[in-house]
């Protein structure tokens, strides 16, 4: 059976997983959720993430990340554009958007970024999510 959103099904796989206090989260792979992934990284919200092949696709491996308190590092991860409904910003619209809480992936020509990489290269793309 095929999946609508691969991207989405990242998203919620990492949410559900901080929710029970797992350590690591199995997703099955693809450039663009490894893309994601990094950016997730370079942002603080997982602690790391690994390729781990298999006869398949592959396997993304993430580590979650949780406080010194054992609680959560980000409060929420919401899809911003999907399969019916593509959500593209210039960068002028990202920088209007930019006061909004939390930190938005963008995937670009250039590759996936956050939104203050993006208004730095003054660029635009689809926003894929969004994270606070």
């Amino acid at each position: 059976m095929s999946m609508t959103d691969p991207v989405a099904d990242m998203l919620t796989r990492i949410r559900n997983g901080s929710k029970a206090r797992k350590r690591f989260v199995d997703i099955p792979g693809s450039k663009i959720k490894e893309q994601i992934a990094r950016v997730l990284r370079d942002s603080d919200f997982i602690s790391k993430y690994a390729v781990v092949p298999d006869n398949k696709q592959g396997i993304l491996r993430v580590k979650l990340r949780y406080t010194p308190e054992h609680e959560e590092v980000f409060s929420g991860l919401a899809r911003v554009s999907r399969p019916g409904r593509r959500i593209y910003l210039s960068c002028d619209q990202i920088r209007a958007k930019k006061r909004l809480l939390g930190t938005l992936v963008i995937s670009t020509s250039q590759g996936v970024i956050t939104e203050e990489e993006a208004i730095k290269r003054g660029i635009g793309g689809e926003a894929v999510c969004r994270i606070w």
